[in-house]
């Protein structure tokens, strides 16, 4: 294109020469990128899956910008400039190339996060897998986005020849700096190796039911240095990813999320037992919560006045657990107080009128009687 440069052109047609060098390339990018979006989603949208619509929704915007990028690069080249003008182009596409990289690379990285999510559906009963995958996507994921945006940044400092120089100046202090950083921010470190290591540990995942400080929620996010528990009164509990690595904690979701609920009545001694334990088992197997697999209930304790009976009932998950045991819970006590008045705990009283009392205690209760002495008020 040197015929370019040989026409004589007045000085003040030279800007609009430029200007229209760049308008045309940037014009080609985004027609050459729209025509490519087009037949990419017309083949997306002939496939049954939704993934490739994901991936392409997420990286349309960076390549339209990268496309324009690599045009004005190449259009920049017919543009006759100065040595001056040509360093300034260069420190331009120093910063603004990494970057665009850097933001379709994050692009690229969210994308695959969403086919995962896609494809790991969490609202099946059987979860455990698709939990498994969303927990190790989301957290190496954020990861990755986080040595992308640091790997960018770096890229676009070297581009600067002072601050090069500057790095290059401040390797010899490396050691000492590092130390000093490092103890400065020690938890902030600790906490980021520690969501590294439950990527692949995997002791909580999402929707994971856990108790955690005496809270019962569930794992809502993960991040890499905290992790958000959403409690059952819509609470969030926020905590340090080391604390689930250091601290123990319940997990009632680990392997799988099936449970075993109890409840607790307690009862005169001459209960009958085994006519409540019918009804229980009427209750039990009316319920649509109970999920077929056990029941039972059983005398675990005897108490001076009174005895413990617990019933034990499975059921699919943390929730439905706990509203089958008040269901089962109500509905005893509700036949215990119409049908079975007489197994509810009373306090008994024995009368010792045979024993005298003895001196100086006058009418006090006797020593190891439970009952009160005629003319105590």
């Amino acid at each position: 294109m040197r015929w370019l440069r040989s026409l004589d052109i007045p000085a003040e047609w030279l800007w609009l020469q430029h200007v229209t060098i760049i308008a045309v390339a940037i014009l080609i990018a985004v027609l050459v990128h729209s025509v490519a979006m087009r037949i990419a989603g017309h083949a997306a949208r002939r496939t049954a899956s939704q993934s490739d619509d994901l991936v392409l929704a997420h990286i349309r915007q960076p390549l339209r910008w990268v496309a324009i990028a690599i045009a004005v690069s190449f259009a920049m080249r017919l543009v006759p400039m100065s040595s001056d003008g040509r360093e300034i182009w260069r420190q331009v596409l120093g910063f603004s190339v990494p970057a665009l990289l850097g933001w379709l690379a994050v692009a690229g990285l969210r994308a695959l996060q969403g086919v995962v999510y896609l494809r790991a559906d969490i609202s099946v009963e059987d979860n455990l897998r698709a939990r498994r995958k969303r927990t190790r996507a989301q957290i190496l994921g954020r990861i990755g986005i986080f040595l992308i945006v640091f790997l960018t940044v770096c890229l676009m400092l070297l581009s600067v020849p002072g601050i090069r120089t500057i790095g290059v100046t401040l390797m010899a202090s490396a050691g000492i700096a590092g130390l000093v950083v490092g103890a400065a921010a020690q938890p902030a470190l600790k906490n980021l190796i520690a969501g590294v290591q439950m990527a692949f540990t995997e002791p909580i995942r999402l929707d994971d039911v856990v108790i955690i400080d005496n809270e019962w929620g569930r794992i809502e996010q993960i991040h890499l240095t905290f992790v958000v528990v959403r409690i059952w009164d819509e609470r969030r509990l926020v905590v340090p990813v080391a604390k689930f690595l250091e601290n123990s904690f319940q997990n009632w979701t680990r392997e799988t999320s099936q449970l075993l609920g109890s409840v607790f009545w307690y009862l005169d001694p001459s209960a009958d037992i085994p006519r409540l334990r019918e009804k229980m088992g009427e209750l039990v197997e009316a319920s649509t919560r109970w999920d077929r697999r056990f029941f039972n209930m059983q005398v675990t304790d005897v108490k001076p006045d009174s005895i413990e009976v617990r019933g034990l009932m499975t059921a699919r998950d943390a929730a439905i657990a706990f509203d089958l045991r008040c269901e089962i819970r109500e509905g005893l006590l509700e036949y215990i107080r119409r049908e079975m008045p007489e197994a509810l705990p009373r306090r008994r009283l024995e009368h010792q009128s045979n024993i005298p009392p003895r001196h100086g205690e006058g009418d006090q209760p006797q020593a190891g009687g439970g009952g009160v002495p005629l003319g105590t008020s």
